[in-house]
């Protein structure tokens, strides 16, 4: 097959839509992998300007829509396994000692989110896979707390297979106008993100209060 060279008229050539063009033009279904395997160990790098970018490459025929399925779900795997060693390396001492050191917080508050994620880490692994910003972020607690590794890697090839298919198969179906894809899963990442920062602040502002005696003693009064 004749290489095809991917049309990005809405994006510049030095984008991260031009650079992952580059590799998928290069090297055909691996690229793709390759870039989805970055884009979990570097969370900048956006899954939803790739992934449809990838469909739409299937479309011009530049890979097979099995093939690009298949690569980006293997990257996605391989990017969650490099995290999930990180925090499997780190390990639950050095966790611990850490969060000591914190401010705000307390040992009984690590203890209860091992506990959770004991009793929920299948979920959290399967679903996370389909959330912004925790695609990523969730390898690192199965390493932590020591999720059997064929169990991990198992869910998280299937959470992100059904992630990639659906916007692997909106770029192709969406065609030249694959980029409207991130614009709506951008703004889903930005809700998610603004969510998680808004209970970070409530927790903040509820252990410093409950540290804080002369805020006690004005609630008592």
């Amino acid at each position: 097959m004749d290489p095809v060279t991917l049309a990005l008229p809405q994006e510049p050539a030095g984008g991260v839509a031009g650079w992952a063009a580059d590799l998928v033009d290069a090297m055909g279904g691996p690229g793709a992998g390759l870039a989805i395997a970055l884009e979990n160990l570097f969370p900048p790098l956006p899954s939803e300007v790739i992934l449809p970018l990838t469909g739409f490459a299937a479309g011009q025929g530049a890979v097979s829509l099995a093939s690009a399925l298949f690569w980006t779900t293997l990257g996605s795997v391989a990017g969650a396994d490099a995290l999930y060693w990180i925090g499997m390396l780190f390990g639950r001492e050095r966790m611990h000692a850490l969060w000591a050191r914190l401010p705000l917080v307390r040992a009984s508050d690590l203890e209860r989110t091992e506990a959770w994620f004991a009793r929920h880490g299948t979920k959290a692994v399967l679903l996370g896979r389909m959330v912004p910003i925790f695609r990523s972020l969730i390898s690192v607690p199965a390493g932590l707390e020591r999720m059997p590794l064929p169990v991990f890697l198992g869910l998280t090839a299937l959470g992100s297979l059904a992630w990639n298919s659906v916007l692997v198969l909106a770029g192709y179906w969406l065609g030249d106008q694959w980029d409207t894809v991130g614009t709506y899963v951008g703004l889903l990442s930005k809700v998610v993100l603004l969510l998680v920062l808004t209970a970070i602040a409530l927790y903040v502002v509820v252990r410093f209060r409950s540290r804080n005696p002369r805020a006690q003693h004005r609630r008592v009064s």
